[in-house]
């Protein structure tokens, strides 16, 4: 094996940092939440249950980013072009159904003035949300080079990378949704 085969694509070390710092970050939000829901007065927040379609979407995109970066190494590019897709578009489907979810709280009178736990979840769950959606935007921007290069380049490490931040967000959402079942 070659020198340069064995290093690290340098996206995919940018990557890694930021998983680290945005791994912390939530970190910092769990513990904040759980230390805050110790105090009196303290009315935990119930999971709406949209969430568990939200859960099955991102585990599906899971999946279909999975396949992509495959069909990516083995040139289908009509395959991966549709799987590159499909995963955006249940990203997509996963922010929608978060904010139909923020949105039935909402009507419950769980607002940020309202409630200081509802203020948490809607923060933790919120700055997921962000994050999916830059990951979908990541996922349409490889999509459109699919079509707009005039020159077909075949690298994997765009996708490769694209797929290591989507199963990120994809565990950090698993951790998020059981962590708010166990708490609430």
């Amino acid at each position: 094996m070659s020198e340069s085969s064995k290093k690290m694509h340098p996206h995919k070390f940018t990557l890694w940092i930021a998983i680290g710092s945005i791994t912390m970050m939530f970190a910092g939000f769990t513990s904040a939440y759980i230390v805050k829901s110790n105090q009196a007065g303290w009315q935990p927040v119930q999971m709406p249950k949209i969430f568990f379609l939200s859960t099955v979407l991102i585990l599906a995109s899971s999946l279909t980013i999975y396949l992509a970066q495959k069909a990516m190494a083995a040139r289908e590019m009509a395959k991966y072009r549709t799987l590159i897709s499909t995963t955006a578009l249940l990203g997509l489907a996963f922010v929608v159904t978060q904010f139909l979810g923020f949105s039935e709280l909402w009507q419950q009178k769980i607002t940020f003035k309202e409630s200081v736990a509802g203020s948490f979840f809607y923060i933790i769950t919120g700055v997921h949300a962000l994050h999916v959606i830059g990951g979908v935007i990541a996922l349409i921007v490889l999509f459109a080079r699919m079509y707009s290069s005039k020159t077909k380049f075949y690298s994997t490490a765009p996708v490769e990378t694209a797929g290591l931040y989507w199963h990120f967000v994809d565990i950090l959402w698993i951790y998020l949704f059981v962590f708010f079942l166990l708490v609430s």
